[in-house]
């Protein structure tokens, strides 16, 4: 130990981002702790953002470099299995026959192909599956042979004379996607025609329409991935076009729209924007709509917020509940947003919903979901719950095909997630700032050595995160590992000698060091229990294990229902497709969920003990069953909390309310429960 330096590193700069450099005695490891990787150095492997723009805090490696191992390529393989490989066979909007992206004038498949693909096709990617491989392909080759003399691709839908251009911005992301894999220069080209097209538009007649108003930030994420390859001047003034007739995200306290979906995805709008001008009012702005919605919609647990539709003022309760749609896209904004700032924050609200929220929308053989789910949500049925709800329609019931949207724009979300498990960084390093089993390779240091780093796991449910490096040949690089804000006392060791005693929560770990193969690293993050207090709702609690928020373990009574009868109306089946092969299921409690937590006057954790189970055996831990950590509590119920006049859990009660006598309950992780109590009602005793 006695050559190991430990220093802190990097100071903060007013934006928020940092700066901070790793330098090393060749003979030894230096363990820095930064705020952030160090941005004055081009990473010599991977494509970053060009001058002018402001250089990226992490890059990520192209799909499929990153293999997923363990509970996360359990839950890939079941999408595969389940509704995201198989809703091309049963969904109408993906039937190819005069399909509107594969069939000039065709009738249907506007945004649902795209929202489908892009997930569809990363997993086949990720996977490495040639059958959906060879699936994606038949659509990318549509969209090629969609393209137009003057640039325009993909179907005409024209509104008020204005072409709307939303679901052409989707597309863009399945091409890129594609271009990863295979480096078909044919992409580099649409892409190029298309935008200059886009460039001849008058701006009153260039998006104009409500969703491509709103999500015009996803076309200017495809313009700078374009000219970060091409480098092509008129792109940035396609980018300053989009900028200025896009939905305005940056007002202090107000909000172009208030549909969750909007929301989740439009706020990064404003801090891509940034990564051209440098303005950090525009990066501040984004922070400002994460924080202002949270304040506002948010205050429950599972990283989301209350608007199951729309937020609406006087709708806070945790039974308010979001679409899946929000969750996947919200996760995509974290994962941008972390590239983008290097902040760890966003990986810390990316593993919020990916543990807590976005498990419970789906049944776990992801052959169905539900448009909406809630961090209170006691029943999960086919009625009619509005104005409980601010829509129309059977939103609760696990249901493989009852809305046009999140059924298909499910399927981004763990792709997406796997993909960014292992990210490069600007001085030719390498980071890990979401954590899960993986193999990834890629390619470090100033000469490109190509490496293998395998990352060992049960992360969310286990402290120990352990990286083996392969390499045919010595090394030097930086390896950033986050440290999250929850953890206290973390530990590194290299090789199995601790090198680093208590790092920084919320910093990164920044191991430099001449790598050798098989070389060694583990971070432990100890994981305690804690106690979030949603003050605005009524004094409600949380109780974390870690990034896993815990919630009632309920018996859920799983009933079968007929899909095409508990659809809402927008839905379409495929001529033929066989519906009893894809069922319904409607959820109940079996058991007592109106409880109070007590907690201890003094201490109040001072009665909650963990018990961790074995490990499940078919790798998903994501049941009431296969849990493998609970904690056992004491509660009382709640007599007056009942099933309201809307068939909701009514609202959490008043602190006052009468009680029960004191029960030992069992909480699991939120993730898990597909009916849960996640913010309690609480008593001091």
């Amino acid at each position: 130990m006695k050559n190991l330096k430990v220093r802190l590193a990097g100071v903060l700069l007013t934006t928020g981002l940092l700066a901070a450099s790793c330098t090393t005695d060749p003979l030894s490891s230096e363990v820095t702790i930064v705020n952030r990787p160090d941005c004055s150095q081009t990473n010599i492997s991977y494509v970053g953002n060009r001058q002018p723009l402001k250089p990226m805090n992490f890059l990520k490696l192209p799909v499929g470099s990153i293999r997923p191992e363990g509970w996360l390529k359990k839950y890939l393989e079941l999408q595969k299995n389940g509704l995201t490989g198989h809703l091309n066979e049963i969904s109408a909007w993906l039937a190819k026959d005069n399909n509107a992206w594969l069939t000039t004038g065709g009738d249907h498949g506007w945004e649902e192909v795209p929202y489908w693909l892009k997930g569809y096709g990363n997993l086949a990617y990720i996977l490495n599956d040639p059958q959906m491989i060879a699936e994606a392909k038949v659509w990318i080759e549509g969209a090629f042979a969609s393209q137009q003399p003057d640039g325009y691709f993909g179907p005409v839908n024209e509104r008020n004379g204005k072409r709307e251009l939303w679901a052409q911005m989707i597309m863009l992301w399945c091409l890129q996607s594609y271009y990863e894999h295979s480096n078909d220069p044919r992409v580099l080209s649409l892409m190029t025609n298309y935008f200059k097209w886009q460039l001849t538009v008058p701006d009153e007649q260039f998006l104009e329409d409500y969703w491509e108003n709103s999500r015009g930030g996803d076309n200017l994420l495809s313009v700078y991935w374009l000219y970060n390859r091409t480098g092509d001047d008129f792109l940035l003034e396609l980018a300053k076009k989009i900028h200025r007739n896009t939905a305005d995200w940056t007002r202090p306290s107000w909000l172009p729209n208030w549909h969750n979906v909007n929301i989740a995805q439009c706020f990064r709008e404003p801090a891509t924007y940034y990564m051209l001008t440098g303005d950090s009012a525009m990066l501040n702005a984004t922070y400002n709509v994460q924080h202002l919605i949270r304040r506002t919609f948010g205050q429950v647990p599972g990283g989301m917020f209350g608007a199951d539709e729309n937020a609406r003022m006087g709708f806070i309760d945790p039974r308010q509940g979001v679409e899946t749609c929000g969750m996947v896209e919200q996760m995509a904004s974290d994962e941008l947003l972390l590239c983008m700032t290097g902040d760890p924050s966003w990986a810390e609200n990316c593993e919020d919903v990916a543990f807590n929220t976005y498990p419970a929308a789906v049944m776990p053989d992801f052959k169905a979901l539900r448009y909406i789910t809630s961090p209170n949500q006691t029943i999960s049925d086919a009625k009619n719950h509005h104005p409980g709800i601010d829509n129309r329609g059977p939103f609760l019931a696990m249901n493989p095909f009852s809305s046009r949207c999140c059924q298909h724009n499910h399927a981004q979300g763990w792709p997406y997630y796997a993909e960014h498990l292992i990210l490069a960084t600007p001085d030719n390093g390498v980071a890990a700032a979401l954590y899960a089993a993986c193999n990834a390779t890629v390619k470090v240091g100033t000469e490109g050595n190509e490496i293998t780093l395998h990352e060992e796991t049960n992360y969310p449910f286990e402290e120990s995160i352990r990286f083996t490096v392969n390499t045919p040949a010595a090394t030097t690089f930086p390896f950033y590992l986050r440290i999250p804000s929850w953890t206290e006392n973390a530990t590194i060791l290299i090789n199995g000698k601790e090198v680093a005693s208590n790092p920084e929560a919320s910093k990164y770990a920044c191991i430099r060091r001449e790598w050798k193969d098989n070389d060694q690293v583990e971070i432990r993050l100890p994981m305690q229990l804690s106690i979030r207090t949603w003050q605005v709702n009524k004094n409600s609690v949380s109780v974390d294990y870690g990034p896993l928020t815990l919630s009632l373990k309920i018996d859920e009574d799983y009933v079968q229902k007929d899909s095409k009868e508990t659809a809402i109306g927008d839905s379409q089946w495929q001529e033929g497709a066989d519906a009893s092969q894809w069922p319904t299921y409607e959820i109940y409690a079996k058991s007592p969920w109106n409880y109070a937590l007590v907690l201890d006057k003094n201490q109040p954790l001072k009665n909650f003990q963990v018990v961790h189970k074995a490990w499940p055996a078919d790798n998903f831990p994501f049941t009431v069953e296969s849990a493998p950590i609970e904690v056992k509590a004491i509660g009382r119920k709640i007599p007056s909390w009942t099933i309201d006049q809307y068939g909701l859990c009514s609202e959490l009660p008043e602190a006052d309310a009468p009680k029960g006598e004191k029960e030992e309950i069992t909480l699991i992780p939120m993730g898990a429960a597909r009916l849960r109590v996640s913010a309690f009602p609480n008593t001091r005793e």
